[in-house]
């Protein structure tokens, strides 16, 4: 089983194991927030417990090996920005990210999906990152191709986002190799 580290560091940012006591700060900065969750997997969240049902989900996850969710901090006043998600299958894993609304556009994510590439990338196991955002999600999009992901295609009808439609949707898949 793949034993990645509980922090990851980069000039700017800390990702390190999301842990309870998270729950309030994720649900304030943006779990309930409509815009930053218009093109995720999950409904927003109404409450306070659906988030703490979720930090719980994250943990049981990590703890069986099947994902490892990383908040995303700033280093130097430890604020909680967002978090970010590899989910594990042997030789491949799929990232998935959220951002706090207010620290758009300031290469935060980009920075945060570079430390999760760069670190499994050095894992012998791993051949592939990989990930899917909406066609539509120009901004993840982005972010993808500034960490050095290449879009592969699009993959039609493959995502619900439930903040959109109860439909699954198109997706630009994105992936990184080791030749």
């Amino acid at each position: 089983m793949i034993n990645p580290p509980k922090t990851l560091k980069t000039e700017r940012l800390r990702l390190r194991k999301v842990k309870p006591a998270d729950a309030e700060a994720i649900f304030r900065e943006y779990a309930q927030d409509p815009e930053v969750t218009k093109y995720v997997s999950w409904q927003a969240h109404q409450n306070l417990d659906e988030t703490r049902d979720y930090v719980r989900a994250c943990l049981l996850a990590w703890d069986t090996g099947r994902a490892f969710n990383w908040v995303i901090e700033d280093r130097q006043e430890s604020q909680l920005m967002g978090m970010i998600i590899a989910r594990v299958n042997p030789e491949k894993w799929e990232l998935g990210f959220v951002l706090a609304r207010r620290y758009w556009g300031r290469g935060y994510m980009t920075e945060a999906v570079k430390a999760v590439i760069d670190w499994a990338q050095r894992r012998g196991e791993i051949y592939r990152v990989w990930a899917v955002c909406d066609v539509d999600n120009l901004a993840s999009a982005r972010v993808m191709e500034k960490a050095g992901m290449q879009r592969e295609g699009i993959l039609r009808r493959w995502s619900v986002h439930p903040n959109i439609s109860a439909e699954p949707r198109d997706s630009y898949c994105y992936a990184i190799v080791k030749n």
